[in-house]
This record gives C-alpha cells, structure tokens and sequence, in this order.
C-alpha cells in the first residue's frame, strides 16, 4: 500500500535536487572527530550526544537526541527562536525522542557557541546549514531513509526557527513535515507594514542578535540606513523578502501545521494566512492554530502546542494514520477569568475548513462625520498601543478587559458605533474603506485600531493591543481606499460600541517628523468578519442528564440486594488529561462534628509546569487537604481529579503522584541510597522505572548517598525524603512544610530543587508557612484560612493588587530623574530600587496607562511595569478579611 509520504511525493513536483553534493562540503568534527554522548536530564533512556560542524569554516554547535533500542525511526530537526540557542529547545527534543524521533538541535550562525554572522536566515548560509544537517542524519543508523541520503524529517521551531523551517521546505525536497510556531511568511512585510518602519521591533532584532556588528554587513547597513530615514526604500524590502519563505511560496509543498500567536504585534496572524494560502494552493495538507501568546507575551500554551506537534509528525512522518492531527482551523478563546485561580479560562474553537480572515461580514454602521487631526512635530508624543518588551503584560491585560492604549488629543480621529443589539464576535481582518488628506503634497501615515468600549464609555480595550499603519500616498488620497485593520479573535459583548479610531502616531512605529494635518472621512460602514463555521468547544454533557435515572436504578437495586450503598469510581474525564490537579467544591467535616469543617467548598486548579503554594495560618486546612488530595482520607463532599481521574484510596492514576507529607522514616543504620532502594522494591514496579539517578541529581545529595541516614544532617535527610517522594518521576509531586528544621542555605537548597523539578514539565505543590521562600520559589498559589479559599492565581497577581507600581529600567535611574517622576501628577513618590535600575513608584490617583506614558514621554528607557507588593503584606491583608 503507498504511504501518505510516498503518494505526496509522486503527485507533487519536486525542485530538482539541488543538495546532492552539499553533503561533500561537510566537514570533520573539531575536536578530533570523536562524539561526546551526554545523559538526558528528562529520561535517562534518551541519550544526547554533543557535537560542532564546520560548515564552509564556520563551527556550528549541535546536539543530536536519540533513545536507545527504537529501532529505525524517522528524524526532526528543531530550530530556535531570535537570540536564543539549542538549549531553549532541549526540552522539547528529549520529548521527541523519547516519543520514537531522532532529533537534531543546534544552534544558529551567530547564535550560542555558534560562530559566523547573523544573516537572517539567508538561503546561501543558515538555510543551507540545514540542508547539511540533514545529509548528516541520513548518515545515522538509526534514522529512517525514504531513499539513498533522504532521511523521513520534519522541521519545527519557534520565530526564527519556525521560519527556517518553511526556507528548508522550500529549499530542500528531502523535507516531508513541518510545523513552524509565531513566524513569518515575508520579513520585509512584518517589519515594513505597508511601507511604514516598525522600528522599536527592528531596534529589539539588533539588541537582540548582540548589535549591528554581529550582523552580516548588508543588513547592518540596511538597518542603519532605514532607521535613520525612518522610511524603508526598495533596496531594504527586496533584501528582506528574498531571505524571507515567501520567496519559495511555490514550493513549499508538504504537509504544514501553521501555529501563529493572536498576541503579536511582531508577526501578526495575517502572517499564517498568507502562509496558509500559498502553501495550500500548491495542494499539501495545512492546518492553522491561533495560540493564544505570542511575541507580546500572553499564555504560549507550550504543552497543547507541543502535544499538536507531535501528533503532526507522527501522522506524516510515522505514517499513523490513526493518529489525529486535528482540525483544519483552531483558535484559543479566553472564556473569562477562573475564580478558583484567577487565571484566564481558555476554550478552543474550530471548524473543518480555515475560514480565512474576511469570513462572513458583518456591518456597523458607524457614526462622526469627516476628522480632522494632526501629526504633532517630531511625532511626540506618540500613542501608544504594544510596548515590546512591556507589551507582553498589557495584551495579557486587554484579553481579561484592561485597557491600557493610550491616543493623545488633537492627533486622532475617532468614528462609533450604536450599542450592539446582540454580541458579536469578530474572528479576522475588520476592513473599512476611508477617504483620507494630508495637507501639501506629502504622505499620510495613519494607524488603525479598533477598540471594545463598556457601554458607560468610560473603559476602552484594545484587543491585543494590535494596531495597523497605513502608507497612503499623495495619488491614494482624496478618493476611497479600503483599509484592513489588525486580524483578532475577539468577542464584543451586547450594550457594547465599536470604536474606529485612526491616530497620527504609534509608539511602536516611525511616523513622519514633519508636523502635517489629517482629513478621514468614512466611506462605508466597518466589515467586521465573523467566521460563522467557528465554534467554539461546548462543555461536555454532564454526566448527571442522562445517568441519574440509570443511577437511580443501580442504586436501588444495589441497596435491595446488600442492603448498604456502594461508590461508583467516576469516569475519567478525557478533557481533563493533561490537568494535574483540579479540585471542585471540596469539604471535610472534623469527625463527629455536624457543621465544623476542616475543608469547605474549595475549589481551584493547578496545571503543567507550576510550583503551586498552598498558604494559610495553622488550623486553616492545608494537611487535610493534602491528605484527600493523596487518598488517605475521603472527603464528605466533592470530587478530586488528578490528570482527568478521580481520587480514591488506591486510585491507579497516584502512581503518578509524589509525596512528601509529615517527614519520611528511614532505616539508620542503611545507606541513603539503600533506603531509596528499598523503598522502590516495596512497590513492587520495575528496576528501571524508578528513575532514581535522576531523583538523587536533582535532589542533589552527592556522596552522602553512600553514607549512613544516621549520619545525615537534618537538611540532608529532608533532601533524602524529597528524592524518595521523587522516585519514578511523579508528575504531580506534593511537599508538606518541606523546610521545616532546615537553616537558611538549606532552605535555598530546597528551593532550588522545587525548581529545578518543575522545569521539566511537571507540578509542584508545596505547602509552607515560610513567605519569603513561597513568593521565591512558587509560580501560583492558593490561600486558605478556616477551610476555605481566600484568593488563588499567579504569585505576582496576589501580591500585586496594591497601588505600589514596580518600573524596571534598561539603565541605571538617577535621583534627579527619579525626582521628576514623583513630581508628576498623581504620584505619591518614585524611589529607586536597590540596584538603581528601577523605581518604585506609590500610585496617588494616577492610572498605570499614565504612568507609562509619562516615563516614554520622559524617555526613560522601560523594560517593565507591573504592581509590586510583598507576599507577606498580601497575606496578612487575605488573612485579616478571609472568611469565617
């Protein structure tokens, strides 16, 4: 039977192999040609083997992944994003390998401990570092061959890597899957929308890539060139767009999963469009997945993506053809905030068909004549939309309902609707056709936004913060002009307006420093599309619609036939499988008590990755809470789910549950590595499956583990107990008062290891009463006091609902600055941090949105804002107004 890969390969015209004699240009290793084979970190049957090419002279730093015993098995190479190197992708590799891959990393020209100049993946340099990267796989034993030096690979990769991955699918025949994350289709596009500079990204690419000197020279004179003029020319677009994967759109022909992040003002979604229709035209699968994160920040939804990826590459790389890879188009929608977490609730919409980005227009009638603004001299000071490197906690904020952009008055015109009669929800491109004037014979250059506006008028949200510039030359003037503003994914609640505004500067951008004057008249309503094939994920039916009746029955008969009544273990909940804990109206009464309870209605949740805080005064329930959540107790109400299955005592699903609770016993007169043997033998699991050398290394215990536990100090028999309760590499590991006995380098030990645990991918939660080492060490917490929840999210969240406002700085601030930023309206006072590199800044009516444009306007060089408040302030504060 032919296989997915072999039928795309016959009905596809390939390129002509170009690469037949790159592998001849590979040359030996430095270093004597031997391999240094590394243990992995993530699973000790995945081995790493480090190595440097030379590729035309310059060393290339790599590192190959591959687990032992799997057979031939198809490769992927996986590349990194701007500034980063093969370490960010680690992780990801030893997950796929340890899934049945060959992975090769490695890190790019100018990048890491690679040599070269940065050439922005130029077809001639880094793309064809790729395509000898893969002429060595075909070298490897264990790789799979769909032919003589033609490895089964896949590319994936974030940003830069992602892009690399569309060049090599172009540039490469031999390439059969790719899934390319946040990138971009044509570079001189992303960074020169429609011929206007977005010069504080372009700024961030030279700082980012170590300076224009760590460039290859064309292109750092290119940037200088464009930034002095603040316009690009022909020379820079051209330069730009032939390093850029649109430049091999027509070939580009197999199968492709475009990942694109909603929260990017850097390569926004109209960048996977294009990619999307190219690619498609050319007859290959392709499907499209709107993340919710992006270059802006916001949640990057590492495990599904990564998930969705793997499940990519098993469908047209393993030719699983059972495999699912999921549907044509998927969006992340935020459904509202999580009491239980104060997170954002994300729920996925789909449909069988990408709906493209003008899918079922609608159109609002829009109200306020002809505009008339004005570009302001030196275009200061500019509005302000995305911030990059502030932006990513302001499109984090507009998603929950926040607004932070910021118009001046007099620089823009601003065009409203009535109040909707019913919600809408705009998924794509809004358009709007305009007729625009720029006085004397000059360009007018304008941004678009469309903003959410509460029906008392007094908030507005920029969803995303994504703005839109628009080049229009003097022949585009005095005639209409359709215009598309930035593609969302967004809900416009009912009683809300639609607010159309067009504004002479953005922060983000170079706007034109001669002062000039702006007529906008609109001529037409504004097309907002709605993608009506999109629908977004019910919630599954609950179970009680349709098994109440059957369980009454059961019930009764049960009861008839042993006269006492039997608990049914509930089903897994499958949308629940990736979720290490959720906890959903928890109680447990003292014994013999009627209303006395040591847990009441507790609810929260907790996912991958996190180092969660369970915080409360004694007496406020956190070890009877534990104790449930382990099944060693039984609640009286509610239900416990551990990665979708339900807690019961003996419950299979806490094999994957860790535990550290009220100490560990162990034999003194045994070695602590004895004990840990022990241990592991009285479960009865496999030898192998105890992964106990990576235990001991994260729990750092080194050569005491030879030594008797009597001779341990009581910080080393804690670090012992935290390895027995690591010992299989639990997903879900829970530490009660882990640092109780221990001195303060102790406690930073124990920290670090809660750290280094969860960097892996999996959960931790720990229970403590000392603050300090919880607001260190934890991501997330939840507060209890009397049994019940006081407040539960993210560390910085609970700590920061005060009016005290943190301001990091990329250069030192000095007092006289400091002073004139206390001295602003507003400002109750502005003290610089310890390090001098920040304020701290006491809010006195000011808003945060004020604030940041007064320090832009100040030109103090930001790199952050966010509230500040110590842990041990926000507790006291919870405690003192928790319930009863």
């Amino acid at each position: 039977m032919e296989t997915p890969t072999a039928r795309w390969r016959r009905l596809l015209p390939r390129t002509p192999g170009r690469w037949a004699a790159v592998g001849a240009a590979l040359a030996v290793l430095v270093g004597g040609g031997t391999w240094s084979a590394v243990a992995d970190d993530g699973s000790p049957a995945v081995q790493r083997e480090d190595r440097t090419l030379r590729m035309d002279g310059v060393p290339i730093d790599t590192s190959y992944f591959h687990a032992k015993g799997s057979g031939k098995r198809p490769a992927v190479l996986i590349g990194h994003g701007f500034g980063g190197s093969k370490n960010d992708v680690r992780a990801q590799a030893e997950k796929l390998a340890a899934d049945g891959y060959a992975v090769l990393t490695w890190s790019a020209r100018g990048f890491g401990k690679s040599g070269g100049k940065i050439s922005l993946n130029d077809p001639d340099h880094e793309v064809k570092d790729v395509s000898r990267l893969i002429d060595w796989l075909a070298e490897r034993p264990e790789v799979e061959l769909d032919g003589k030096g033609d490895p089964r690979v896949g590319l994936t990769g974030a940003s830069y890597g992602g892009a690399v991955s569309l060049l090599a699918a172009g540039h490469d025949e031999r390439v059969d899957a790719i899934a390319p994350v946040i990138t971009y289709w044509n570079l001189a596009d992303a960074l020169f929308p429609d011929g206007v500079f977005k010069k504080l990204w372009a700024g961030i690419f030279i700082t980012t890539g170590g300076g224009c000197e760590r460039f290859e020279k064309q292109l750092c004179e290119m940037y200088e060139r464009v930034a002095v003029s603040g316009q690009p020319d022909a020379e820079a677009e051209k330069l730009l767009t032939e390093r850029s994967p649109s430049a091999v759109a027509d070939r580009i022909k197999v199968p492709s999963l475009l990942l694109q992040g909603q929260s990017d003002s850097l390569f926004p979604l109209g960048q996977a469009d294009a990619m999307q229709k190219a690619i498609s035209a050319n007859g290959a699968p392709v499907s499209v997945d709107w993340i919710s994160g992006g270059h802006d920040g916001g949640d990057s939804e590492t495990g599904r993506v990564e998930g969705r990826v793997g499940d990519w590459f098993d469908r047209y790389l393993k030719e699983d053809t059972g495999t699912a890879t999921g549907p044509a188009f998927r969006v992340t929608r935020t459904g509202g905030v999580d009491s239980t977490d104060g997170a954002a609730l994300l729920r996925g919409a789909s449909s069988d068909s990408y709906p493209g980005l003008r899918s079922g227009g609608r159109d609002i009638a829009l109200g306020g004549g002809t505009k008339t603004f004005r570009n302001p001299a030196g275009a200061a000071p500019p509005a302000i939309s995305a911030v990059p490197g502030v932006g990513g906690g302001l499109a984090q904020l507009s998603s929950l309902g926040v607004g932070l952009s910021l118009d001046f008055p007099g620089q823009f015109g601003r065009f409203e609707s009535k109040p909707l009669d019913t919600s809408v929800r705009v998924t794509g491109t809004p358009t709007v056709t305009v007729n625009v004037k720029a006085d004397g014979d000059r360009d007018a250059v304008l941004f678009g936004k469309v903003y959410d506006v509460s029906p008392d008028g007094r908030q507005q949200v920029l969803p995303h913060q994504l703005v839109a510039p628009y080049r229009i030359t003097p022949d585009q003037q005095g005639k209409p002009i359709e215009l598309a503003l930035p593609a969302v994914d967004h809900e416009f609640d009912a009683g809300h307006r639609m607010r159309l505004v067009f504004a002479a500067t953005d922060l983000g951008y170079a706007s034109p420093a001669e002062p000039a004057t702006y007529n906008v008249t609109l001529d037409g309503p504004l097309t907002v599309p709605t993608a009506p094939a999109v629908k977004t994920a019910a919630a599954a039916l609950p179970w009680w619609t349709w098994g109440l009746p059957a369980a009454a029955l059961v019930i009764a008969a049960a009861l008839l036939i042993t006269a006492r009544r039997r608990t049914a273990t509930p089903a897994p909940d499958p949308e629940l499988a990736d979720v290490p804990l959720q906890i959903t109206g928890l109680s447990k009464k003292y014994a013999k008590s009627v209303d006395r309870y040591a847990v009441r209605e507790l609810s929260f949740r907790v996912e991958k990755g996190q180092v969660l805080g369970l915080l409360g005064p004694n007496g406020a329930g956190k070890t009877t809470t534990l104790r449930m959540l382990m099944g060693l107790i039984t609640p009286d109400e509610g239900e416990i789910r551990v990665f979708g299955q339900a807690i019961r005592p003996g419950a299979p699903v806490l094999s994957r549950v860790g535990a550290f609770v009220e100490g560990a016993g162990f034999l003194p007169h045994l070695s602590g590595r004895a004990n840990l043997d022990l241990y592991w033998q009285a479960t009865g699991r496999p030898a192998e499956d105890s992964h106990i050398d990576e235990a001991l290394e994260i729990a750092g215990l080194g050569d005491a583990l030879a030594r008797a536990v009597r001779t341990y100090s009581q910080g080393m028999r804690q670090r012992l107990a935290i390895a027995q309760a690591m010992l299989g590499m639990p997903d879900l590991l829970i530490l009660d008062e882990p640092t109780n006995g221990l001195d303060p380098p102790q406690i930073r030990e124990m920290r670090d290891v809660m750290i280094r645990y969860a960097a892996g991918g999996r959960t931790v939660i720990v229970s403590s009463h000392l603050l300090s080492e919880v607001e260190q060490s934890c991501t997330h917490l939840v507060v209890m006091d009397r049994g019940r929840l006081v407040q539960a999210g993210p560390v910085a969240e609970i700590t920061g609902s005060g009016d005290m406002i943190l301001v990091t700085t990329a250069e030192e601030v000095s007092e006289p600055l400091a002073e004139k930023i206390a001295a602003l309206p507003g400002i109750g006072s502005a003290v610089p941090t310890d390090d001098r590199r920040g304020l701290l800044v006491r809010l006195d009516g000011a808003t945060t949105s004020r604030l940041v444009a007064d320090l832009v306007r100040l030109d103090v060089p930001v790199t952050g804002v966010g509230p500040h408040r110590r842990l041990e302030d926000a507790f006291l504060t919870l405690i003192s107004g928790g319930a009863a």
